[in-house]
């Protein structure tokens, strides 16, 4: 007696937007098509944003067929759409199981640029940041990050946003920086697949120089990111020495200053420009005194950087209070006149919460503020 067969299993649906270059023609490698369909299928899917194989005109009929039946391209879905009055505009995206992560799209004379959310949520607890605030529930998918970008490309254009830019060639979204929700070098890998995608010629086409990553400073992954996917750098400072950024940035405990400096000056033999952002959040009565501003100076004289002085976002919950702007400026000049290069960020999207440090999503914690028991007050002086 013939013994029975086992069921077929259908092959899993591969999402495109989860791979990189290398892993997209791995993929079509496997399915028999040759190098050059995986460049013809990144931009379709990454130059003209198409969400449907039938449009890949110079693919044949059944290859898209094909592709279509072993295949998808799948954002995450739009859950709120909203534009603030200075042009600024966020998306609430669909992250599953009640999250939701926000990108905030941010227009220029002559740029786009797009905050993308590499995390539901933030593990490392920073004391003024309002995703830090509400925990933490996982980390985000490539196809999910990459997402945001593909989603916001397409939503520009359907509604008729940047056609300067598109007549030149260029899609509307021209710069990225992964500030968003969430902690970028605590989710490497889907966040290094998707920095591949940004530059990679066949995709996004981005230059390194636009592409900027943020992180409060984990500097293993730091040192990792410089070897595999190196954009520029923004490194959250906000304090002139460890007493006081253990207690607002509590990976300080783990990667105190001069570590994380000396990773800085190491990354600075791959990073696609000769300096280092440091941002610096500023809160009154906590870190603007000018005492702390030459403190700043001497402490980050021997790195090439630029100091972005970013005016407090408040938020509901939030213990701060935005530094007066005579304050703000007062700061700068001190760093200045240090020979330091330093700028105060423009706050934009605050009426609709999508100004830096406002961005929260809908967070179903799991880790709940874990570092919250080790930090100490700030007294307000």
């Amino acid at each position: 007696m013939q013994a029975a067969r086992e069921p077929l299993t259908a092959a899993p649906v591969a999402n495109l937007l989860d791979f990189d270059p290398a892993g997209l023609a791995a993929w079509m490698a496997a399915r028999g098509d040759k190098p050059f369909r995986a460049k013809q299928v990144s931009r379709w899917v990454h130059q003209r944003f198409a969400a449907d194989f039938a449009a890949m005109t110079d693919l044949a009929r059944d290859a898209r067929a094909a592709l279509a039946a072993q295949a998808t391209i799948a954002a995450p879905a739009v859950i709120r759409d909203s534009t603030a009055h200075d042009g600024t505009r966020k998306w609430l995206l669909d992250a599953g199981n009640g999250n939701a992560v926000e990108a905030v799209y941010i227009p220029e004379d002559d740029r786009g640029t797009l905050c993308i959310s590499s995390q539901a949520g933030c593990a490392l607890d920073c004391a003024f940041c309002s995703t830090g605030h509400g925990g933490f529930n996982r980390n985000l998918a490539t196809a999910e990050i990459v997402g945001q970008l593909w989603h916001a490309n397409r939503a520009l254009l359907d509604d008729g946003v940047g056609a300067p830019w598109v007549e030149a060639g260029r899609a509307p979204i021209t710069n990225v920086v992964m500030m968003g929700m969430g902690e970028p070098l605590a989710n490497f890998e889907p966040v290094a697949r998707a920095l591949r995608l940004f530059v990679d010629d066949n995709a996004y086409g981005l230059s390194r120089r636009r592409v900027t990553l943020s992180t409060s400073g984990i500097v293993p992954m730091i040192d990792r990111l410089a070897r595999e996917a190196p954009v520029a750098l923004a490194v959250s400072l906000h304090a002139p020495d460890d007493a006081l950024r253990d207690r607002l940035v509590p990976i300080n405990r783990v990667h105190p200053l001069d570590e994380l400096l000396a990773a800085c000056v190491r990354y600075l033999e791959f990073a696609p420009r000769d300096f280092v952002t440091f941002e610096y959040v500023m809160l009154d009565g906590v870190n603007d005194a000018p005492a702390q501003a030459r403190a700043l100076a001497t402490r980050v004289r021997d790195v090439p950087c630029k100091i972005n002085l970013i005016p407090f976002n408040p938020f509901p919950g939030g213990d701060f209070r935005r530094s007066p702007r005579a304050r703000i400026v007062a700061f700068r000049d001190v760093l200045q006149s240090a020979g330091i290069v330093a700028t105060i960020r423009k706050t934009r999207g605050d009426d609709i919460d999508a100004a830096c440090g406002q961005l929260a999503g809908k967070v179903h914690n799991r880790v709940k503020r874990p570092l919250a028991s080790r930090v100490v007050p700030i007294a307000s002086r």
